[in-house]
């Protein structure tokens, strides 16, 4: 059952979605910074991901986000929204921007339960295009709703950075988006001279998670496309799938097989979660994983557990930092 439940989760992410470097991961923009003086007094008008115009009284402060990615960018932003989808699954996978005790759980990301987000009477919703259009309809005949598109595989670091300004227009926090921008191209820019420093230059490497169902092992690859893959090729490193991610998040799906066609010399780094089962680490005794060069030099590294690889600014820090450790130690 469990090996089950990470199959939907990680298919629910495709359609639904898929040495200290950096500074502290602590979700305020500089230290002593005041709260943001952009938020109008008056309405404001928004165009969101469908081109849809959304008008406010004022910018928004009881704020619900339904996608991880949003309820990141919110708090990183020093908005704590009063309802999130899945506060359990957040907490467990996304450690750079925690919440606070009390934040109303309303229902499944995909899924969400109307009635629970209704009765928090917020100013605002905060979805994605991954959310079904006929639940959107539904929350906007009692609430406005803010869609962002999550990722985008043609321009992801882009699309991050337009996501948490899109977000920071809604609730008047254009000044902290724009200093975490600043901040994260810095983590990016300092993560590239340290693996320059290293002589890795030019260096391949693949992000991956997996699941298993039965005596089957699933591996997802984050490609050039995919957010931390564009990071990593960023800082200088080399993305070295040579499979098609899909047009959002920039995802493919293998298997141990596929591994075969990666370089001998590739450092491996994959992600899981303490709450699920390493499928990786289950690869152990595998002939063909056995037998690959990149696994018999020790070139196999899981990332810290909470980086949420499909986050905002805090997150890519935290990646960043996870990488430059990982290759460098």
């Amino acid at each position: 059952m469990r090996s089950r439940l990470i199959a939907l989760f990680a298919l629910a992410l495709m359609t639904l979605a898929a040495c200290g470097s950096v500074e502290d991961n602590s979700p305020s923009t500089t230290s002593g910074e005041s709260a943001s003086t952009d938020a109008a007094s008056g309405p404001i008008t928004i165009t969101d991901a469908r081109g849809e115009e959304i008008t406010l009284d004022a910018p928004a402060t009881a704020v619900v986000g339904l996608e991880w990615g949003v309820v990141e960018n919110l708090v990183s932003l020093g908005v704590m929204p009063v309802g999130v989808a899945d506060v359990e699954g957040y907490t467990a996978w996304v450690s750079a921007a925690p919440l606070d005790e009390g934040v109303a759980d309303v229902g499944l990301r995909g899924e969400p339960s109307i009635d629970s987000l209704v009765a928090l009477e917020p100013d605002l919703v905060i979805s994605t295009t991954d959310l079904p259009e006929n639940i959107v309809e539904q929350i906007e005949e009692i609430v406005p709703v803010l869609v962002v598109r999550p990722a985008a595989a043609e321009r992801p670091i882009d699309q991050m950075k337009d996501n948490i300004r899109l977000v920071a227009q809604a609730v008047g926090k254009e000044t902290e988006a724009e200093a975490l921008i600043e901040r994260v191209d810095s983590a990016i820019a300092q993560g590239a001279e340290a693996i320059s420093a290293a002589g890795l230059e030019g260096q391949p490497f693949t992000l991956a998670d997996a699941w298993s169902e039965g005596n089957n092992v699933s591996i997802r690859a984050f490609t050039s496309g995919s957010l931390m893959g564009a990071v990593g090729e960023e800082m200088g490193l080399v993305d070295a799938w040579d499979l098609e991610g899909d047009p959002d998040y920039g995802l493919a799906i293998t298997d141990v097989e596929g591994l075969t066609n990666l370089p001998d010399d590739l450092i491996f780094t994959y992600y899981s979660n303490a709450v699920f089962e390493d499928a990786i680490a289950g690869l152990e005794g595998n002939p063909i994983w056995e037998g690959l060069p990149f696994v018999q030099a020790g070139n196999v590294h899981r990332l810290p557990d909470g980086i949420w690889m499909f986050g905002g600014p805090l997150s890519v820090e935290q990646f960043v930092s996870a990488l430059v450790d990982t290759l460098t130690d």
